[in-house]
């Protein structure tokens, strides 16, 4: 039996996680060398020298005496959390096979669930953000979807408990998946398809879709379009064509509703941004947690106000 050398592929050990980051130090000395990799450099005028408050962990420029700490202007900003209780956050959230829930991480954290909360909507803020402006090429395969849904009401397309989104997957010419993107839209309409299409996709992609018609929009991006009618029952979804983007949207949904148990609807962006971020890094499961701190570090403040409002989409 041929194994699936993705899957099984060697992730980091708790052990091995805890001898990198197990003290506070050690975190520090991290995002140190993710921030400031040549030395301290000033946010306000550039300048690299300075001096160390250590009663209060702040950094003080010696030409405009401008005030900073390791954690200002990041999404870190303003907590009172241990770093290493982020990193350990990073870590599940990133070496985790489908996740965590915020309740999950409140009992593996010891922290209040509202904190947990945060933190984990902060770190999918930051996979959003990251996977925003990524264009994707070559042969692509779409197809529309739908989160949600099983409360009572009305069932089928015209539900006001589902969620729209579409999945996309760049293959490669013999199929092979590449990357994903799974973007939440306000509706099946061509205006959503020919927005997301001139912003995400390379005007030489060749796209292969169904029939539904709002896919014709992703030609006025320039890109190939090609329709397959497969209709509407099971088989339609094993049609070889559709192999990975059919692939895709089970094991999205399955990896949600297998590990929360509900999901507001205005917060579906970062959840498929957070499956959107793991399955395009899949290749390197131990550099993850770095790569997701080194995004963190880099990602602009956002408070918890801000956090639980709606998402912008579309």
């Amino acid at each position: 039996m041929s194994i699936n050398t993705v899957q099984f592929q060697k992730g980091l050990s708790l052990p091995e996680f805890y001898k990198t980051y197990g003290t506070e130090q050690q975190c520090r000395d991290a995002l140190i060398q993710m921030r400031w990799p040549k030395g301290f450099v000033c946010p306000e005028c550039g300048n690299t020298t300075y001096c160390e408050l250590n009663t209060r962990s702040l950094y003080q420029c010696h030409r405009c005496h401008h005030q900073t700490s390791l954690i200002a202007g990041t999404i870190f900003e303003n907590t009172k959390l241990a770093l290493t209780a982020w990193f350990l956050a990073i870590y599940l959230l990133t070496q985790h096979k489908s996740s965590v829930s915020a309740l999950q991480l409140s009992r593996d954290l010891g922290v209040r669930y509202k904190t947990a909360w945060m933190m984990k909507h902060k770190l999918m803020q930051v996979m959003l953000e990251r996977q925003q402006h990524k264009v994707l090429s070559g042969r692509i395969e779409m197809d529309d979807a739908y989160l949600g849904g099983e409360r009572a009401g009305r069932l089928g397309r015209g539900s006001p408990n589902k969620v729209p989104f579409i999945a996309v997957v760049q293959t490669t010419e013999d199929k092979q998946p590449v990357a994903i993107q799974l973007r939440r839209v306000k509706g099946f309409r061509k205006t959503e398809l020919a927005r997301y299409a001139h912003a995400s996709l390379s005007p030489e992609c060749t796209v292969w879709s169904d029939g539904l018609g709002c896919f014709n929009a992703v030609s006025e991006a320039g890109c190939e379009h090609i329709s397959i009618v497969t209709g509407s029952t099971r088989r339609s979804a094993q049609h070889p064509t559709f192999k990975w983007v059919n692939t895709m949207l089970g094991n999205v949904k399955n990896a949600i509703t297998g590990t929360f148990h509900s999901i507001s609807k205005k917060h579906v962006p970062r959840y498929l941004a957070e499956f959107e971020y793991r399955f395009n890094r899949r290749y390197d499961l131990p550099a993850m947690v770095l790569r997701l701190a080194y995004a963190a570090v880099r990602t602009q403040p956002m408070p918890y106000r801000l956090i639980s409002m709606a998402e912008t989409y579309g």
